[in-house]
C-alpha cells in the first residue's frame, strides 16, 4: 500500500512539473470594493483583463447588487433588464471572464448614478515572447552533435521518465 502511496506521489509530482503555468487572476474591484465614491472607470482604465480572469465584487448585500447589462442600460444606469444578476447573497461574488468582449456592470436601486458601474474589455492573452533559436553547439571531439538548450525540455524529459517508472512499478 506504502509503495502505491509513492508511486501516485511521484506521478502527481511528474503531472505537476510539466504542467504549464495558468495565468488567470482574480481581481478585487475597487480599491476598497464594490462601494459608493469610487470611479471604475479611472480603477479600470490601466488594467488589462484577460480570457480566464475573474472579478470579486465585495459590497453591502443589503443595499447593492451586482447587474451585468448591455452598453446602453451601462450609459444611461438603467438596471431594470440586466443581462444576468451576479448578486448571490453574501455580498462577495465572482464573476468569470470567460469571453472574449465588453462588459457593463452597474449597482441598481440608484447606485449606479453615484458612480457604480464598470464598463472593461476582455481580451485573449497576448502570446508568449519569441525566444532567439539556440545555438547549434558542434564539438570537435565527437562527430556533430546538436544539444538542446531550451527551458523547459529537461523537466520534461526527467517528468516523462517518472511517469514511466512509476507506471513499471505499479504494474509489477
Amino acid at each position: 500500500m506504502e509503495k502505491r502511496l509513492l508511486t501516485l506521489a511521484a506521478v502527481l509530482f511528474a503531472m505537476a512539473a510539466v504542467v504549464p503555468e495558468v495565468s488567470a487572476k482574480r481581481w478585487l474591484v475597487g480599491k476598497m470594493g464594490w462601494t459608493t465614491q469610487v470611479n471604475y472607470t479611472l480603477w479600470a482604465q490601466d488594467l488589462h483583463f484577460y480570457n480566464g480572469d475573474w472579478l470579486y465584487f465585495v459590497y453591502d448585500r443589503n443595499q447593492m447588487n451586482v447587474l451585468e447589462v448591455n452598453k446602453a442600460d451601462y450609459e444611461s444606469c438603467n438596471a431594470d433588464h440586466p443581462l444576468k444578476n451576479w448578486t448571490r447573497g453574501a455580498g462577495r461574488d465572482v464573476v468569470p471572464l470567460n469571453v472574449t468582449r465588453d462588459y457593463y456592470f452597474v449597482s441598481g436601486r440608484g447606485f449606479c448614478f453615484g458612480g457604480m458601474k464598470l464598463a472593461l474589455r476582455v481580451e485573449n492573452l497576448p502570446p508568449p515572447p519569441v525566444q532567439k533559436a539556440s545555438p547549434v553547439i558542434k564539438t570537435t571531439d565527437a562527430p556533430s552533435t546538436i544539444l538542446c538548450r531550451r527551458p523547459g525540455v529537461r523537466p520534461a524529459v526527467f517528468a516523462i521518465g517518472a511517469l514511466w517508472d512509476a507506471f513499471v512499478r505499479l504494474w509489477q
